[in-house]
């Protein structure tokens, strides 16, 4: 085991890969073989990532605020404090905050074996964005996915 002490500091996100003002902060790059890696983002109302995709997906947890996620093609969905967002191997998505809204949200994935992760690509249009949220059924937790598997804490 070994105990890493948690960065200081986030840094403004990049221009190119999201819109308006986001801060960013890579949190935890796991020892190897492991290929975990966790960052944390905050959001100012409006802003946004770009489309982009993981090759082993993402899991979103929204830490504080309201935000919203899409998926290519896919309704638009407004998530909260406490949701978790599981983002499938490969499946564009981008995620930010509401329109008048802060979220702040940590991002977990596994990286390639060269350290890549993430491919981006256009910029989420206002056109896109400002499609409204679309109501629907959420799946809730089950009371334990894998009833076999203890929890390692």
């Amino acid at each position: 085991m070994e105990v890493i002490r948690a960065p200081s500091t986030s840094r403004p996100a990049p221009q190119q890969r999201y819109s308006g003002v986001a801060w960013i902060g890579r949190d935890v790059v796991a020892m190897e073989p492991s290929r975990l890696a966790t960052f944390h983002a905050q959001f100012n109302p409006g802003a946004r990532t770009a489309w982009h995709r993981c090759p082993y997906g993402r899991v979103l947890h929204v830490l504080h605020g309201v935000g919203r996620v899409q998926r290519r093609a896919g309704p638009v969905h407004e998530v909260r404090a406490g949701d978790t967002i599981v983002v499938e191997a490969g499946e564009w998505h981008w995620h930010g905050a509401g329109p008048a809204t802060f979220v702040a949200v940590v991002s977990t994935h596994e990286t390639d074996p060269d350290g890549t992760g993430t491919e981006w690509g256009e910029q989420v249009t206002d056109a896109e964005y400002a499609r409204p949220p679309q109501s629907m059924a959420v799946r809730l937790p089950e009371a334990d996915r894998l009833p076999d598997r203890e929890a390692c804490w």
